[in-house]
């Protein structure tokens, strides 16, 4: 999909490795599992994997998070929706990170909603360190990645959205965030143009 630097935006990108975090949204086996799009979770994964060791070695913070409820599932949510979530516990590997992205992290947040920020010392450990930059990336798009991108948002932090290291579970959903919600709040990239933003 045409990203907005595609569309005539401004295309100059400088990332600064010692105030820029990068955050991976929820790249575990449990949300892995589900077919996504507009690509499959393998080729996010693929991309988030360089992106993290692009960080690591220019001395950069890498956040990975992963969701989920606690051991009695007592703080699962479970407000009326039109479209529930499947029900049951999830299996015991549901919040295994990816082996290559973990050895990467920094740091990793444990998450028991959609967003990075509500109930977890994210922002804490950001502001600590001096960062004021995210590049967000993961799975789902539409609803963790968003999520914590609207909370950034609210805090004023400065986003950069790698398009292309996302998926959700349908293409439409990435794209109708991509295009109407995330240029509101950040800045729309590709791999690519992080990476070469880093160097």
């Amino acid at each position: 999909m045409p990203l907005p630097q595609d569309r005539g935006w401004d295309v100059d990108l400088t990332l600064d490795p010692g105030k820029t975090a990068l955050v991976v949204i929820d790249l575990q086996k449990g949300i892995l599992g589900f077919p996504s799009g507009p690509r499959p979770g393998a080729e996010v994964v693929a991309r988030a994997t360089s992106l993290a060791r692009a960080f690591r070695d220019r001395g950069g913070f890498v956040v990975l998070t992963r969701v989920t409820p606690s051991a009695d599932a007592k703080d699962a949510l479970h407000p009326i929706t039109d479209s529930p979530a499947a029900g049951g516990p999830p299996p015991a590997d549901f919040a295994e990170l990816d082996a290559q992205l973990a050895a990467l992290a920094s740091m990793t947040v444990t998450k028991r909603q959609w967003g990075a920020f509500y109930g977890t010392e994210l922002d804490l450990q950001l502001r600590r360190r001096g960062i004021d930059t995210i590049v967000l990336c993961g799975i789902s798009t539409s609803l963790g990645v968003e999520s914590t991108a609207r909370d950034a948002f609210e805090r004023g932090y400065n986003q950069v959205f790698v398009e292309d290291a996302m998926a959700a579970r349908e293409a439409v959903e990435h794209e109708n965030t991509v295009k109407t919600t995330f240029p509101r709040i950040g800045r729309v990239r590709s791999t690519a143009d992080v990476l070469a933003a880093l160097s």
